[in-house]
């Protein structure tokens, strides 16, 4: 046996490919030769922008001590969790039950069958050297109590995925206020986010706050997203030189970031901020958007057209080591030497070089903006347009001077679910800084999405050097549908929609449980069954498939499919104690049941069609000239414009201004 790892398209497997570990590559074949040798398995999962995967490659799976304990007495495996998300998340869920806590590295050993015994994050040399000579001897002398304990935690994580225990009916009566009573309570007054350490930021909780203020007039909640955001665009977990958020701030002021940047986050956010830009007209949030985008394009657009995955947190320092956040700190000399002498100390307001920006474990500093620019301005007795001019040259400067460092590693993989949550991002970008090179940019991807992640009649999940090498999961297929409902909406090209139709009724081959009413996450069983229906960093497949039938339900006039989307809806709603962790749910109770409706326009121009869009979160808008089901009664219609419901049409107007 030798390490198999050299010729895997993963970054992350390629990291491990010269450790002494006979790591294995995960795949039907040596998962079966596995369970035939008889051995216990190590399950190794991360990613390749993953700090402590680094941590403890370094300390254990380098080393020859740890080799040979693990090459002598066990079969490993190495997994990268976005390869194989599905995996991930049924030995996660294992981790959780066994340990109440998660994370990566990921560690899970298991019988050769792969059901799990143990499992751990970050775990020392000595401490792991220790664990699985205790394991391996457990497994020798007495095989049965490990057998008996992994059967008992294999039906915890099946009672944990039995949708029809957990969400058994459709509610008589749903009351979100106790929900929300609740939430509120969690609310950080002074920095936006929850009162807890570390911090994500959730786009998710915050896309359905923010649509549920507006919808209901709460001023309160809509003053702590924009609080949230604009806190979040303040802190160091934003990149401000070059654009981009990291994962998540490690402390309560989002200053600063555990410095990876995912391609997930980034495309959320895009239309997290864009919306609130259409909706508060804050400048800064436009500003955020166009860093972001232009991030993006400089620096993971593939010549596929795809996106690739993420920055590493870690990165080279002027001592040539690798070094977490080392291409994002300044030291106070350094900026000395680039900022003029007079505007040094009006430099060290704005970016917080002092105590505010000071990150000790570096001894370096952090760019951190504490008090927005009116407040600086005033205390210095400066126009604000001017520092506004001397913060963006500053950037410009920072930006050249950064730019002879040593970049993050980069993860080049292609995830075609996180590229749909890119496509749906993009336009909503597009809402607010149009351009022929971002319209370009979205056909690019569009036509990625539906021409190369989409081969052999199926969809993709990774793609690299033009190949699908893992099939699609469900958030592949989930995301997908909804960016292409969205593309249709600003082209109303009708086979952008088709696109879309035919990924759904795969989807239900693919996925769909009858007897569960929900769709499983992955094709094929491997170990257990899992269903994702909470909210994570990235949105709940389950609530985006509910959403996309009761949408491809109506234009289609499928009553199986919006029957099907409400009763998925309604189980999950009827249940909920924790708010933040069901926001795409809650989005669909507020569609279903109180702000859906459609916009169809007769004849639009592309220039009519995208003013819709920009003020029309939520709705479908439909040229009554295309052949589609839902307009065979709006074929002879006189008005130029009509806002309909599923019951009626209460606005029928020439005038684009009455819609908008």
């Amino acid at each position: 046996m030798q390490n198999q790892l050299s010729g895997s398209y993963s970054p992350y497997l390629l990291q491990h490919a010269n450790n002494p570990v006979f790591w294995q590559i995960w795949d039907n074949e040596n998962t079966a030769k596995a369970k035939q040798t008889g051995k216990l398995l190590i399950i190794s999962i991360g990613y390749a922008a993953c700090h402590w995967c680094h941590v403890m490659e370094k300390e254990c799976f380098e080393d020859n001590d740890v080799a040979a304990v693990m090459n002598t007495h066990f079969t490993s495996f190495k997994i990268d969790r976005e390869e194989f998300p599905v995996i991930d998340a049924y030995y996660m869920q294992a981790l959780q039950l066994m340990t109440k806590q998660g994370g990566w590295p990921l560690n899970i050993v298991a019988l050769p069958n792969g059901l799990p015994v143990w499992g751990a994050t970050y775990v020392p040399k000595e401490q792991w050297i220790d664990v699985l000579e205790q394991l391996n001897d457990l497994f020798q002398t007495n095989p049965e109590k490990m057998y008996d304990y992994a059967e008992k935690l294999k039906n915890g994580i099946e009672l944990a995925n039995n949708t029809l225990e957990i969400y058994p009916k459709e509610p008589s009566n749903f009351n979100l206020e106790p929900l929300l009573t609740n939430w509120k309570k969690s609310f950080d007054s002074e920095f936006g986010g929850y009162l807890r350490a570390p911090k994500f930021m959730m786009p998710t909780n915050l896309n359905f706050l923010y649509q549920f203020s507006i919808e209901n007039n709460d001023s309160f909640i809509r003053n702590h997203v924009e609080l949230t955001l604009t806190k979040m665009a303040y802190g160091g977990l934003f990149d401000v030189i070059e654009g981009g958020f990291s994962r998540y701030s490690v402390d309560h002021k989002w200053h600063i970031p555990h410095f990876e940047k995912m391609l997930y986050d980034n495309a959320q956010l895009l239309t997290t901020y864009s919306n609130a830009y259409l909706t508060s007209n804050n400048v800064l949030y436009k500003e955020i958007v166009t860093k972001t985008v232009q991030f993006l394009l400089t620096n993971w657009q593939d010549t596929s057209g795809g996106f690739y995955a993420a920055y590493d947190a870690d990165s080279y320092n002027t001592d040539d080591k690798l070094q977490e956040g080392a291409y994002y700190f300044w030291k106070k000399e350094e900026l000395k030497q680039l900022i003029d002498k007079e505007e040094w100390e009006l430099f060290s307001e704005v970016f917080s070089i002092n105590t505010d920006g000071f990150w000790h474990e570096a001894d370096a500093f952090v760019l951190f903006q504490k008090d927005d620019i009116n407040t600086i301005s005033k205390k210095f007795d400066r126009n604000a347009e001017q520092v506004l001019q001397l913060k963006s040259t500053w950037e410009q400067v920072l930006f050249k001077n950064r730019q002879k460092r040593k970049k993050p590693l980069l993860d080049n993989k292609i995830i075609v679910s996180w590229n749909a949550l890119l496509l749906s991002g993009l336009l909503s970008a597009k809402k607010i800084i149009p351009s022929k090179e971002l319209d370009d940019v979205i056909n690019n991807l569009a036509d990625f999405l539906q021409f190369k992640a989409y081969q052999n009649d199926h969809l993709g999940h990774t793609y690299k050097k033009d190949t699908i090498y893992i099939d699609g999961n469900l958030d592949d297929y989930a995301f997908t549908i909804e960016a292409f409902i969205h593309l249709f909406n600003h082209t109303q090209k009708i086979e952008h929609l088709q696109f879309a139709k035919s990924l759904l009724f795969q989807a239900m081959d693919f996925f769909f449980d009858e007897q569960q009413v929900f769709f499983k996450s992955g094709k094929n069983k491997a170990i257990g069954t899992i269903f994702e229906i909470e909210d994570n960093v990235i949105p709940s497949a389950n609530a985006l498939m509910s959403r996309n039938l009761f949408y491809l339900g109506i234009i289609f006039k499928n009553n199986y499919f919006m029957t099907l989307a409400r009763e998925m809806t309604n189980r999950i709603i009827g249940q909920i104690e924790y708010a933040s962790a069901f926001s795409e749910w809650l989005t669909n109770d507020l569609i279903f049941n109180r702000t859906f409706e459609y916009i169809i326009v007769k004849n639009g121009t592309k220039e009519e069609v995208e003013s819709i869009n920009k003020k029309n979160t939520f709705k479908i808008i439909l040229d009554n000239s295309l052949n589609l089901p839902i307009l065979g009664d709006y074929k002879n219609q006189d008005k130029k414009f009509q806002v309909c419901n599923l019951n009626s049409c209460r606005i029928q107007t020439n005038d684009i201004t009455e819609i908008n």
